[in-house]
């Protein structure tokens, strides 16, 4: 640690530096510049820097290294477990650093570190072209790529990580580095779902494919009819084509046009059925669900980076999510899900969802630290809520839509949908051989675990 003299000296010195803005402890903004995405989180970091380039990232990884502080990374800030955000470390914030340029012609899109899903989105639309994304579009692009990176795509497009052609990083010593299949290529093998361990992903290259169409079926049902619901919404993702995805989800109906008046603040059982096509296949696929009794329904075409939005939920809320990848999806397993389901905390914007996998992702690249490709199914419990008082009923909700999947678990998670679950999650979330591998290449690049307010793999 340096001498507050040092400190003081390398501190005003980054302000002179920096292009973009400083902030310590005792300075105007400061609290809103540390607040993040779940409103449990409440760290007090030693020094806020928010670059406007790479070159800044570089001032601002050097001065911690000078200072001899850890370094957060802040992109969306949306990570359940407040990872853009440590006591006494340096943070880089990289919300000034949103640039995304698509090519058209060799379909790809560079993406700048702190952009998030949304800039992403609305960038590629108008070509007709998209990634596979993250389900909220607040979601910050590098953390869910880095992660893994699931959502309505993977299906077809397989996950984020199968779309990852570059990475422009800034790592502990303050070089820049750039990550590919030719250039680096075990830290380019690390960068796809070890996460934020290896620096400061200052940009990212992503494939990109055709999407001329997008088209979504919501049906709401009421939570008694949850069971058939989700055994049919099964069946057809089964017999459907990769191009099909969506989720089964318990939640409390709130104040939107897609919901009846009579069912706002009450339980209700939603099944949502993406389609990357056009409406008319949509709802050929869609039929037995239609043919469900049910209380609303949204059928139609729809812009994919509105479709992303969709699960959007405001900021200042109180998060905690956990997750379990399941072997299948038995009638028993869907029976223990659903009774699960009535008991989703109400009125809060807890979720309870079920994600189907295969397609793509089951037939992506295997040699990745990605071990939960293999599940055909994922249970997310998404614990949401505003009132301190409901701390301890709706995290020990998520506790027990955990112990109710263990049965049907393969012991992988993806680790952006969970919070800090301890070492051994983290092995879970990386595969246990990539791990070790993994441990490697983050002493080659970060020994001293200058990156560790993340799912940290420490330096072997």
């Amino acid at each position: 640690m340096a001498s507050p003299t040092t400190a003081s000296a390398a501190l005003s010195a980054l302000r002179e530096e920096l292009v973009g803005d400083v902030f310590a402890p005792e300075d105007p903004g400061y609290d809103e510049a540390r607040t993040v995405f779940n409103a449990m989180i409440d760290r007090r970091p030693a020094v806020i820097a928010q670059c406007v380039d790479e070159a800044d990232v570089v001032r601002s990884v050097r001065c911690a290294r000078d200072l001899d502080l850890p370094v957060a990374v802040r992109g969306g800030g949306h990570s359940v477990a407040g990872m853009a955000l440590g006591d006494g470390a340096l943070v880089v914030d990289l919300r000034h650093m949103r640039t995304v340029t698509v090519d058209p012609a060799a379909r790809t899109a560079r993406i700048a570190g702190g952009a998030t899903m949304s800039d992403l989105d609305r960038a590629c639309g108008p070509h007709g072209l998209a990634t596979t994304g993250g389900r909220a579009s607040t979601t910050g692009v590098g953390g869910f790529v880095l992660g893994g990176g699931t959502g309505w795509l993977d299906r077809c497009f397989g996950l984020a990580v199968d779309n990852l052609l570059d990475v422009e990083l800034v790592t502990a010593d303050g070089r820049r580095v750039r990550a590919n299949a030719d250039d680096h290529p075990d830290l380019f093998w690390a960068l796809h779902g070890g996460g934020g361990n290896f620096g400061v992903a200052t940009a990212l290259t992503l494939k990109l494919h055709e999407l001329p169409e997008f088209s979504i079926a919501l049906l709401l049902f009421q939570p008694e009819l949850g069971p058939d619901a989700t055994r049919t919404f099964r069946d057809v993702i089964a017999s459907g084509p990769d191009e099909a995805s969506g989720a089964v989800i318990y939640f409390t109906g709130p104040p939107a046009e897609f919901v009846p008046p009579h069912l706002v603040g009450s339980l209700l059982c939603g099944v949502l059925l993406t389609y990357a096509g056009a409406e008319e296949d949509l709802r050929k696929l869609a039929h037995p669900l239609l043919a469900l009794p049910h209380e609303a329904e949204v059928v139609g075409a729809m812009p994919y980076a509105d479709v992303q939005c969709m699960l959007d939920d405001p900021p200042g809320m109180r998060n905690h999510w956990s997750a379990e990848y399941l072997t299948g999806l038995p009638d028993d397993f869907v029976d223990v899900y659903c009774a699960r389901g009535l008991t989703v905390p109400v009125p809060t914007g807890t979720m309870h969802t079920l994600f189907p996998q295969g397609g793509a992702i089951g037939s992506g690249p295997h040699e990745y630290p990605v071990p939960y490709r293999d599940a055909p199914w994922a249970v997310h419990p998404f614990g949401l809520w505003e009132d301190p008082a409901d701390d301890e009923r709706c995290v020990r909700w998520v506790r027990d839509v955990r112990a109710d999947a263990r049965p049907w678990s393969t012991g992988a998670v993806y680790l952006n949908f969970i919070g800090d679950e301890g070492g051994d999650r983290v092995v879970a979330g990386v595969g246990e051989t990539n791990a070790r591998r993994l441990a490697d290449v983050k002493r080659d690049y970060d020994p001293g675990n200058v990156f560790r307010f993340n799912h940290n793999i420490r330096p072997s």
